[in-house]
């Protein structure tokens, strides 16, 4: 049994989660974590991720990039669950040289340090994204399975934000991305994720190590920043509603997501650490259904009660996707992965907990303007 985890970024959403997991099934839990005042806010060390793992695990404030903490951490590790990483797929297109050296070079010492130094270490768990599937797995009628290609802005300036095919440029239609579909990030965040997984997989199988990937889709829940205004529409939106500022829809609203419950997520990761069937393997971690943005931003407003007006814009971030949805049958098959809460019963429980917490200053105008400013949001 892997007694002792060490989890990179674990007072972030999904780690804070997993670990508070691992302390209730027993296991000795180090949080390594830089609390980032774009999760945290402006004093970290008071914010509710952070205070749901204070006390309860052994906390160090650092940075994945630090070489001399990393080994004093991999020293005394059974497992590690390499959550760490800057998010948010707009921001990566202009912090590019920040999200490089989180994501990309923080593996990298990780990796570095498990090659060259004798450590406990049996298994590697680490977090890919769906952003590394681009637009993810269609059907074309002409030519069958196809991956497409970022969507042109001449097209999306159009009003026409439909995915196309890249052989016969014709509408195609969505299917559920396997994790053999082609790997094609469309974002700077995306492709930092894809090498993380690559750089886990190959060092890890060279030195005998065993490794896990997630390709998690779109996280929510209880415990989510409500305080970045990069990443999450699910809290864009709630901070936006519960003050009456009008919504601005991207696109004509009818893009989709497969949103996963927090709960689902941390369950599937668990599940990884002392299964053997699974190693050097990727799994999806999602619900395998897609939702609308429209359906989510007229339920947020209806459980707000808000009078804010919910605008469709036919503005658009270069680098988004269009749709997509996970095929999570392996791991259903392998990990015995199964997702307990629908979108309806997770949305009802993330509600209610924003509902307790207090209204946080809303800059997602202000991260738009950036992006502007760049000539990525048109």
């Amino acid at each position: 049994m892997h007694k002792h985890i060490l989890i990179t970024g674990g007072a972030g959403f999904i780690g804070s989660n997993v670990a508070l997991k691992l302390v209730a099934q027993g296991y000795d839990v180090t949080v390594l974590d830089s609390l980032e005042k774009q999760i945290h806010g402006e004093t970290p060390e008071k914010s509710q991720l952070y205070m749901f793992v204070k006390d309860k695990v052994d906390f160090v404030k650092g940075s994945v990039t630090d070489r001399e903490v990393m080994e004093r951490l991999l020293c005394r590790a059974d497992a590690v669950i390499h959550l760490a990483a800057e998010t948010g797929t707009g921001q990566s297109m202009y912090e590019i040289e920040k999200y490089c050296r989180t994501n990309i070079c923080g593996t990298a010492l990780l990796l570095d340090i498990l090659a060259n130094k004798k450590t406990p270490v049996k298994k590697v768990i680490v977090a890919e994204s769906r952003a590394i599937y681009g637009e993810g797995k269609y059907s074309c009628k002409n030519c069958g399975t196809v991956y497409p290609l970022a969507r042109k802005e001449s097209d999306m300036a159009n009003g026409d934000f439909a995915v196309k095919c890249p052989f016969c440029d014709q509408n195609i239609n969505l299917v559920a991305t396997d994790e053999s579909s082609k790997i094609h990030p469309t974002s700077v965040y995306g492709i930092t994720k894809q090498v993380q997984g690559q750089l886990v997989h190959c060092v890890c199988q060279a030195i005998g190590i065993p490794s896990v990937s997630f390709r998690y889709q779109n996280v929510y829940g209880p415990g989510q920043s409500l305080k970045n205004p990069y990443t999450g529409i699910l809290s864009i939106f709630s901070n936006s509603l519960r003050q009456n500022h009008d919504i601005n829809i991207f696109e004509d609203g009818t893009e989709s997501r497969d949103f996963v419950y927090i709960d689902d997520v941390a369950d599937a990761t668990i599940l990884a650490i002392e299964n053997d069937r699974c190693a050097y393997k990727a799994f999806n971690v999602g619900t395998g259904k897609s939702v609308d943005v429209m359906t989510v931003a007229q339920y947020l407003k209806e459980f707000y009660k808000s009078d804010s007006e919910i605008r469709i814009s036919s503005n658009f971030r270069l680098g988004d996707i269009r749709h997509n949805y996970a095929d999570i049958s392996l791991a259903r098959e392998i990990l015995g992965y199964e997702p307990k809460f629908t979108f309806e019963q997770g949305l009802k429980k993330f509600c209610e907990w924003v509902l307790t917490q207090p209204v946080e200053q809303d800059n997602y105008k202000k991260s738009l303007d950036e992006m502007k400013e760049k000539g990525l949001y048109k």
